[in-house]
Formats: C-alpha cells, sequence, structure tokens
C-alpha cells in the first residue's frame, strides 16, 4: 500500500473528493513531519509513537574502497509500535 492508496482508501471511507482526501493525508504527514523536526514526539492511539532520536556517531567502511569512515552522531526518525497494532499483526 503506497500514499496514493490510502488516499483512495480515505475518500471511499469519508466520502469526500480525492482532492480533499489528499489534502488531508498531506495535513497529516506535515503535522508529524513538523513536529519531529521540533523534537516533539507523536503518539497515535492504537498505531503508535513517532520520535526523533540521537544515533552515536562511529566508524564504518566504504565497500568500494575499504576506507574507514567516520560517520558523524545524527537525529533519526523512530517508530515504536502500538500493542493494538503489533496485535493485530499477528
Amino acid at each position: 500500500m503506497n500514499k496514493s492508496d490510502i488516499v483512495d482508501a480515505v475518500r471511499d471511507a469519508t466520502g469526500i473528493t480525492r482532492a480533499d482526501a489528499e489534502r488531508a493525508i498531506e495535513a497529516v504527514i506535515n503535522s508529524i513531519v513538523d513536529a519531529l523536526k521540533n523534537d516533539k514526539q507523536v503518539s497515535i492511539s492504537g498505531l503508535g509513537i513517532f520520535e526523533a532520536k540521537m544515533r552515536a556517531g562511529r566508524t564504518g567502511r566504504n565497500p568500494r574502497t575499504g576506507e574507514t569512515i567516520n560517520i558523524p552522531a545524527m537525529r533519526v526518525p523512530k517508530f515504536r509500535a502500538a500493542k493494538a497494532l503489533k496485535d493485530a499483526v499477528k
């Protein structure tokens, strides 16, 4: 399932136009991204928790040359699934 499929599912479930459904999905995605950019946590009941965490810096290896490189610390998005989602997938 991709974004277009989700838009179609929202359109079918709500009876709104495809354009309105697409704007609604875009608004949800943009809200989640903006919250993560501002170091906030997004919790959606029954789905899970989106958050930004720091990943420690480390050394890696360039697979082409074998050269050792330094990978800096960075913020990465994380998702923790809710129990209801885990149980539904089982």
